[in-house]
């Protein structure tokens, strides 16, 4: 059966939020700062697309407190500061920690193998420098976790707080591959022995450590 064709609605809600994650990054990173002014013909430019899904992804971001529309006058940044990155993280932190030792029955029973051929890749990947690489594995060995769950309301909520906290920022953060790479064991050993809450404690940490290394960086950065 062919695909279905993706519609032109469906096509700009997709740039929007690619606008979105652009523009969320820029902040988090502190390439652009609080007081800026987003310049809507530069990010279009930037992504190769046209200015109707900038605007509407900005009006998106100004939702999530990034930016604010000031009359007359464009997209303003609002201020993020490390202590909002550390927060956003802390968040996802308890999400995350609860669906894992709500999954450890799953792992103890059915196995680890899944998830211990993610993190061989994923050690790999890291040997051979591709953060990149490591990035996408780092989410497929989280998600592998999460899927598991049936509360799919607490899986919403990850998705929601996981937005706030993209993983396509990772490759630039000093220190987060090491951390995926040795933190992911500790996860990894309670879930093949059942230990339901050292599970959920080893991945509430690991994912509080990468807000800390963001945070640290934006604050390096910036100064806030």
């Amino acid at each position: 059966m062919a695909a279905a064709p993706v519609t032109s609605e469906a096509r700009r809600r997709t740039l929007t939020d690619e606008v979105v994650d652009h523009v969320r990054d820029l902040v988090l990173t502190g390439q652009v700062r609080e007081g800026d002014f987003i310049r809507i013909d530069r990010v279009a430019e930037d992504l190769g697309i046209s200015v109707t899904p900038v605007r509407e992804g900005l009006l998106a971001l100004q939702g999530e407190g990034f930016v604010e529309l000031i009359p007359r006058r464009g997209f303003m940044v609002r201020a993020v500061s490390s202590q909002d990155v550390t927060d956003m993280f802390w968040v996802q932190g308890q999400i995350e920690g609860e669906l894992t030792r709500r999954a450890a029955e799953h792992f103890a029973a059915a196995g680890v193998g899944t998830l211990v051929a993610i993190q061989t890749a994923l050690e790999e990947a890291a040997c051979r420098g591709d953060h990149s690489r490591v990035a996408e594995l780092n989410y497929d060995f989280h998600h592998a976790i999460a899927k598991v769950v049936t509360a799919s309301r607490m899986r919403w909520f990850l998705k929601q707080a996981s937005r706030m906290s993209p993983g396509r920022l990772f490759p630039q953060v000093e220190g987060w591959t090491r951390a995926a790479v040795e933190e992911h064991g500790a996860i990894l050993e309670a879930l093949r022995a059942g230990d339901a809450e050292a599970a959920g404690v080893a991945m509430t940490q690991h994912v509080i450590h990468a807000g800390h290394l963001l945070a640290g960086q934006l604050k390096a950065v910036t100064g806030n």
